[in-house]
């Protein structure tokens, strides 16, 4: 892989990204010693289409989010502490220390509404989306749903919604192939998601391997197709939540792998440094391998220092 320097990758690109990680690695800590009493869904794994979607959002853009939200309001704020405070439910929190983790939304940094019901939010961008066609706004709705939610009858509903109208919308799927503590395909069948896109007339894109270069480029030519065509896009996002567990059952008496879906993720440690995984399935193992290792090492001790104040 071609090595790059942070100019070519972005700076903000590659700050935001370490930000995102290191500042869930915090959460974690504290989550781990504690401190809150809030459910929380961290997106370990996950950072790279957070801060590739920030990174895409024109002004009068609205970002639309689920219960695992935080990576992306960590990536629009880029306020560790008051993502902290909110899980504190301190009054300073990002959402007044009244919203908690899974219903934080933020319409001051572009997170018009994030819901922990399961399939809820993409009715909700539709009407948003089609509130802004009816106003003549020149925005997008990008709506960030799950391949839990693709069982939801909201799922189909918005998506029939969406091509009827017309309506600027980028539904995010973001797709790591667990339900809990169930593999998908252990419960389930298999949804082809690229037929499906077909079968309503929608644009569907797949997105894998977390290079966050490719994924801003990406994302933008997306947007302004959409902005384009008055048509909306599904974007598949094939991702893995990292962190995991073991469960020792009479069927699995060495223990079965169970992959992180909520709670502190006890096997991640921040001391063991932002590289959970080594391979494409961590988005900061793929930014380490295309900079140069001392710029890499000096964006980590930046952002160290900046969360220095906020570790239990």
């Amino acid at each position: 892989m071609k090595k790059m320097n942070v100019s070519e990758m972005s700076e903000k690109a590659a700050n935001d990204l370490l930000m995102v990680r290191l500042g869930q690695l915090v959460v974690n800590e504290r989550y781990k010693n504690g401190d809150f009493k809030v459910p929380i869904h961290l997106a370990l794994g996950h950072e790279a289409i957070a801060v590739a979607v920030s990174q895409t959002m024109e002004p009068e853009d609205q970002l639309v989010l689920s219960h695992r939200n935080i990576h992306y309001n960590l990536a629009r704020s880029g306020s560790v502490k008051e993502e902290i405070d909110e899980y504190l439910l301190k009054p300073e929190g990002a959402g007044g220390g009244w919203l908690g983790s899974m219903n934080l939304s933020r319409k001051s940094e572009g997170v018009a509404y994030t819901s922990s019901i399961l399939g809820n939010n993409l009715p909700v961008a539709s009407g948003m989306a089609l509130a802004n066609k009816t106003r003549e706004k020149e925005s997008v709705v990008i709506v960030v749903t799950g391949d839990g939610a693709m069982e939801e009858g909201a799922f189909y509903e918005s998506l029939t919604f969406m091509k009827t109208f017309g309506l600027r919308v980028i539904v995010i799927v973001e797709d790591n192939g667990w339900s809990l503590a169930s593999r998908i395909h252990e419960r389930r069948c298999e949804i082809d998601l690229n037929q499906l896109a077909k079968a309503f007339g929608i644009r569907h894109d797949t997105m894998e391997g977390n290079d966050i270069a490719r994924y801003i480029e990406t994302l933008r030519d997306i947007r302004e197709w959409t902005m384009d065509k008055n048509e909306p896009v599904i974007v598949h996002v094939l991702l893995t939540t990292l962190g995991h567990w073991t469960m020792k059952t009479e069927d699995y008496p060495e223990g079965k792998f169970i992959n992180y879906h909520a709670g502190p993720a006890k096997t991640v440690n921040i001391g063991d440094g932002p590289v959970i995984e080594n391979s494409e399935a961590d988005p900061v193992f793929v930014l380490k391998s295309r900079l140069d290792e001392t710029e890499f090492d000096k964006l980590v001790k930046n952002q160290l220092q900046n969360l220095s104040g906020e570790l239990p």
